[in-house]
């Protein structure tokens, strides 16, 4: 093949020589052909191509994840220390999961943007140091919404993920909500647009300290089910004022979908060759790159509509899990979580985290404590609304935690799954 010509198609070369005409151009619908193939996909289960970032649960990747978050509990990165707990070693919180995969790869299309906006995790044993998962994945309902992004032209894409250790243990499932809209729409609806950036004055910095300083860290010290009652406060903890560092230590900790570097980057875009066409922006440092920079530099936020960078819905997500594993203590067990992303977290903002204890029940061998948790910024602002999660705690009565058992229709699907690959060959999806 001439030198020249085998290039053509890449993502570089089609961004230098492609005139784009209009907004229409450069920017896709999400088209009844495109929605139709993603229904035929659902409930069909597959394990995907790759992990996302971590294949295995190390004690340098678990370190990581819970500095990216800002968790300070020793059980997660002082080896010392975890030896001396039920565990003899370093466990990770559940939602380091979200390190393995976090999205069900194949979602949306050319064009269509994807916010995480949350999900209903069950947790059904500890995430271990040393453990190995493979993951199958599952599509959902895909249900058209009328909302604050896309002008109207909005998705819910709904998909489960299933963690499986190297035991052949379920360790996890997370039912995920995905919103989809198309990137021109978007940035025109400007919901997002011409919020402030607020600025702390030394009073403000005085209550933001004074509040990490007073995170309630239960640790070694149980909280057992019996001292639990109706109406106990769970927090507050606070997030924030987010900026770039916070994000670049969640990347260190949690990974990335589309960050890749030299060679690797560029025959990705190779593979991939319409990448570089729906974020662009000449006022950055580079001009035309991959959408996740949305999360990093502003520019690029702003061409979805979004004043300013903002989390990513796994990150936040990962906090109200920080929330959690605080107040239960080592021995406790969060069996499940789940949160509703409402508003963006920009650069800047703050994110508060309550909670309460609202019911309180033993089902089986499991004693249980519901809460009502929620997120606000200082705005007022929902940043996950009120939902409910589990935790089952040790019993002075009856003794430590017994983990819950993976319902009997995860374990169907996991024995059905195939490889992706082999489905497309198959002609099954």
């Amino acid at each position: 093949m001439d030198i020249k010509n085998k290039w053509e198609g890449h993502a570089r070369i089609i961004a230098l020589e492609k005139e784009i005409k209009s907004e229409e151009d450069k920017h896709e619908e999400f088209t009844i052909e495109a929605q139709e193939r993603r229904k035929r996909r659902a409930n069909i289960p597959y394990f995907p191509r790759s992990i996302y970032f971590n294949s295995q649960a190390t004690k340098d990747g678990i370190r990581h994840f819970a500095h990216g978050i800002g968790d300070s509990n020793p059980l997660f990165t002082d080896e010392s220390y975890a030896k001396k707990t039920k565990y003899g070693g370093i466990v990770a919180p559940g939602a380091y999961l979200y390190s393995v995969n976090w999205i069900n790869p194949g979602y949306g299309g050319p064009g269509v943007h994807g916010w995480y906006s949350g999900g209903d995790w069950e947790w059904y044993r500890p995430v271990m140091a040393g453990d190995e998962y493979t993951v199958v994945c599952v599509f959902r309902d895909l249900v058209p919404k009328k909302g604050k992004m896309g002008a109207g032209r909005t998705w819910i894409d709904y998909g489960d993920i299933i963690y499986v250790n190297q035991k052949g243990e379920i360790v996890a499932k997370e039912h995920q909500h995905i919103v989809l809209g198309e990137r021109s729409r978007a940035a025109s609806a400007k919901k997002f647009r011409n919020i402030p950036k607020p600025k702390y004055t030394k009073e403000d910095w005085i209550k933001i300290l004074n509040l990490y300083d007073q995170e309630e860290l239960r640790g070694s010290k149980p909280r057992y089910w019996e001292d639990v009652e109706v109406g106990d406060k769970v927090g507050p903890m606070i997030k924030g004022p987010l900026s770039v560092r916070d994000m670049i230590g969640w990347l260190m900790g949690g990974g990335t979908t589309l960050m890749r570097a030299h060679k690797i980057e560029y025959q990705y875009e190779m593979r991939h060759p319409r990448t570089l066409e729906y974020v662009e922006t000449d006022e950055a440092d580079t001009p035309g790159d991959v959408p996740e920079l949305v999360h990093i530099l502003t520019p690029f936020a702003k061409t979805i509509g979004i004043d300013r960078i903002y989390d990513y819905g796994n990150q936040r997500m990962s906090w109200l899990c920080n929330l959690f594993t605080n107040w239960m203590g080592d021995d406790g067990f969060l069996w499940k979580m789940s949160g509703d992303l409402r508003t963006f977290n920009l650069a800047g903002d703050i994110t508060t985290f309550e909670g309460k204890v609202v019911k309180k029940y033993k089902e089986r061998d499991h004693y249980c404590v519901d809460i009502e948790a929620w997120a606000k910024n200082q705005r007022d602002e929902w940043s996950i609304t009120q939902n409910i999660s589990t935790v089952i705690l040790p019993s002075k009565e009856h003794g430590p935690v017994v983990y819950p058992d993976a319902p009997p229709e995860i374990e169907k699907e996991v024995k059905r799954a195939e490889p992706l690959d082999d489905l497309i060959k198959e002609g099954l999806i």
